[in-house]
């Protein structure tokens, strides 16, 4: 038998202290709710100081989508059992498989100890959480079903940790090839033309233009070898500078909404994030307006954000929802007429969870066909670079055996 000491919320939510004889951890936890309080900190004698300077940690670190998915998970499954939200943090603090999760689970506790409620605990931390999740939680909270807004939050989180890999992984592919392109023409013009130059040399010849341009950039990189990685960190700087720039980016935004079936893939994507809030936020209980604020956080096209933003300034002069979607003229016809419906027929809640699934559909096909359109041509452009290599080796041994 161990003597634990203890740390409990009684019946008027008052902190008390105490110690009891137990065998183990568990035994201690049940000896504690037999004594009417609801554990919140249990440690054995010698190891108190240890687990105070644990539960007194201070940041909250940012989760990933992976571990919002893992934490809400083991809420949830916490919360269907009747476990009190400060006993499921107290088990998710010590036993997570993550460290970030640990630590988030420590600081929610300690505030929620503190006198604070779930959701406005999680609303100090807007950057580790997302306005969306706070919003729900927020709503499930008030409605009291935070267990079933819990379960309708890992579904959202589950869906769009399932969309961001079906458009990671088409567009893998590509990315692989080109990488693989720039590999071998690095290796063609640094170690295999220079091997040329002085059978070139020889023949007294003048080289054709292509020849000349490559070997000369061979000869530049074998010699200024460190332009390469510095070449590549210019790229990657440049690229990510694109994309984190508010006027390329929105730019951007602007054009590959003009492309055929890349536009296709940028508004299904955008949309299947859109609707799946939405359906979640109005089945929490959550006004239209703010339905619509909250989906639209999850657009990451400016384009198509600025526009829904425009939908919502029509829903808030007392326009029907599907009214200023079409007004907008961004979001699929299907789907529109599945908001309309669903508001006509009083079931928006089922309609959305339809136009979910239409949307899910759509992407595994938009995904299938960029699929067979990537693989030709990346085919193509691996054999123009092929083929320009060849061309620049070998112009000169045709041009020289002609003229024998």
């Amino acid at each position: 038998m161990a003597i634990f000491n203890y740390t409990a919320i009684d019946n008027t939510n008052k902190v008390v202290k105490g110690k009891v004889e137990a065998d183990d951890l568990r035994a201690a936890r049940a000896a504690v709710r037999e004594l009417g309080f609801t554990p919140t900190n249990l440690a054995e004698e010698q190891s108190t100081k240890k687990e105070v300077k644990k539960t007194t940690a201070g940041k909250m670190p940012k989760l990933g989508l992976k571990e919002q998915i893992d934490f809400t998970s083991t809420l949830q499954i916490l919360a269907a059992a009747g476990i009190p939200i400060i006993e499921s943090l107290l088990f998710i603090e010590n036993d997570a498989a993550k460290l970030k999760i640990r630590q988030c689970a420590t600081e929610l506790r300690r505030q929620i100890m503190n006198g604070g409620t779930f959701a406005g605990t999680i609303a100090k931390y807007p950057e580790q959480f997302g306005q969306v999740y706070i919003g729900l939680v927020r709503a499930g909270e008030d409605a009291g079903e935070l267990e079933k807004t819990l379960d309708r939050l890992l579904e959202l989180l589950n869906k769009q940790d399932a969309i961001r890999s079906k458009v990671i992984g088409t567009l893998m592919y590509p990315v692989f090839v080109i990488l693989l392109a720039v590999f071998i023409i690095i290796v063609m013009l640094v170690f295999v033309f220079p091997v040329f130059k002085e059978m070139f040399d020889s023949m007294g010849m003048q080289l054709p233009w292509i020849t000349r341009v490559l070997m000369n950039m061979g000869l530049f990189l074998k010699k200024q070898w460190y332009t390469i990685p510095l070449g590549f960190a210019a790229v990657t700087f440049f690229i990510n500078f694109l994309f984190r720039w508010k006027p390329s980016k929105w730019k951007i935004d602007e054009i590959v909404l003009k492309i055929p079936v890349l536009q296709d893939l940028i508004q299904y994507s955008n949309f299947a994030n859109f609707i799946a809030v939405m359906q979640v936020a109005y089945d929490a209980g959550v006004p239209i307006l703010e339905c619509l604020y909250l989906s639209n956080m999850t657009l990451t096209n400016h384009t198509l954000e600025t526009r829904v933003e425009e939908a919502t300034v029509r829903v808030q002069q007392g326009q029907h929802l599907s009214a200023a979607l079409r007004a907008t003229r961004t979001m699929p016809k299907m789907i529109l007429f599945m908001i309309a419906t669903g508001e006509q027929s009083g079931r928006l809640g089922d309609m959305l969870g339809q136009a979910t699934s239409y949307i899910d559909k759509q992407l595994d096909t938009i995904i299938d066909i960029m699929t067979k359109m990537i693989e030709p041509i990346m085919l193509v452009v691996i054999g123009t670079i092929v083929l320009i290599l060849a061309a620049a080796l070998y112009l000169p041994l045709f041009a020289s055996y002609m003229g024998m």
